[in-house]
């Protein structure tokens, strides 16, 4: 009979131990724990260090030995740290930077020019970039200039750009302009144009009545010429008067400064004295061989001169013809005006070219 084989009485293996992580994931984690605020430690430290770097960096005297006006160039503000720190206004651009982007809700920083004290600190420049009043450029343009002069002084202003354009004669009121560096001078001459338009039209509303003049034109040129007759306030009214008593009668105005405008091709500048040739010279604005006002200004007129012309001195002068002292001596008459003259041609050198005084006595008799 087969016999079973025996079974096998060894007990079956028991499973092995599962590994025990426990301690060691803890372990773990422990350590990335310390790691982080290790990180956030030496980040945090950093971010104090650089703030107080920073902060040392706003109150930090700059380079600038002395006051110093920089051209702050567009670009923003890397643009403006390099503009800077080549003028040796600050030291730091990137300090310069960071502040600025950390300050930024006090302000942009602006392009233009800005005057800069010794010293100034990163503060300091900031607060001028974004407040202060840029440098200012002036230009004078002075009473009785031509109109090609007055384009002459436009483009000789260094801290102005672009062409200009000879304006209109006595278009443009003379007095100081400030400007921004850079401004077009074009757009200045707009603004002196703006100007004399508002003061003509502000002294043609405030003329006399009965003046011998038919438009704001014909006071502007009166005006250029008397602001070429005399340079003393108080003798405009009556130099003005003078010229407007001639107009009423038909008189010929016979006044020197146009004739040496015609001669001098509008530059209002001759290269010698006023002579007998120019006087005879057929010319629109040789007012001792035409009638009438001549067909434009000859310069630009000041604001006292466009009053004195629209309100002249109550006078019935036609002459006058220098004293001698700088100003004039007026007359009614011929012969009072011949005396005039010959007291002042006694105070000057003899001179056989010299032309006849100005405005020298023509009878309205003679069709002058």
């Amino acid at each position: 009979m087969a016999q079973t084989p025996p079974s096998s009485s060894a007990p079956p293996p028991e499973p092995e131990d599962e590994p025990d992580d426990g301690p060691s994931f803890l372990g773990g984690l422990l350590r990335g724990l310390i790691w982080t605020l290790v990180w956030f430690a030496v980040l945090g430290g950093a971010a104090v260090g650089g703030g107080l770097w920073l902060r040392a960096q706003w109150d930090r005297p700059g380079p600038l030995a002395q006051t110093k006006a920089v051209v702050v160039p567009r670009g923003g503000t890397t643009a403006a740290a390099g503009a800077l720190k080549t003028a040796g206004v600050i030291e730091n651009a990137t300090a310069f930077e960071a502040l600025s982007w950390l300050t930024i809700f006090d302000g942009n920083i602006r392009a233009a020019e800005f005057n800069f004290p010794p010293k100034a600190t990163i503060g300091q420049v900031l607060g001028i970039l974004r407040t202060a009043k840029p440098v200012e450029h002036r230009i004078t343009i002075v009473e009785g200039l031509t109109a090609k002069q007055i384009a002459a002084l436009l483009l000789g202003a260094e801290a102005a750009s672009g062409p200009v354009d000879v304006p209109a004669e006595g278009a443009v009121l003379p007095q100081t302009y400030a400007f921004d560096r850079g401004m077009a001078r074009e757009a200045i001459l707009s603004r002196a144009k703006a100007a004399m338009d508002k003061e003509l039209a502000t002294a043609w509303a405030a003329r006399a009545p009965n003046l011998p003049l038919t438009s704001p034109r014909d006071l502007l040129i009166v005006a250029s010429i008397v602001e070429r007759e005399t340079a003393r306030d108080q003798e405009r009214a009556h130099v003005a008067a003078v010229y407007l008593n001639r107009l009423r009668l038909g008189m010929k105005l016979q006044a020197d400064p146009t004739v040496a405008y015609g001669a001098s091709g509008g530059t209002g500048v001759l290269d010698h004295k006023l002579n007998r040739a120019d006087l005879e010279r057929d010319d629109p604005y040789n007012t001792y061989r035409r009638a009438g006002l001549p067909p434009g200004p000859i310069c630009s007129p000041g604001v006292a001169s466009l009053r004195a012309v629209s309100r002249p001195m109550n006078s019935e002068d036609l002459y006058f013809v220098a004293d001698g002292t700088g100003g004039h001596a007026f007359a009614k008459t011929v012969d009072a005006h011949n005396r005039n003259v010959a007291r002042w041609r006694g105070l000057q050198a003899p001179d056989p070219a010299a032309p006849v005084a100005p405005a020298q006595a023509r009878t309205p008799a003679a069709g002058q």
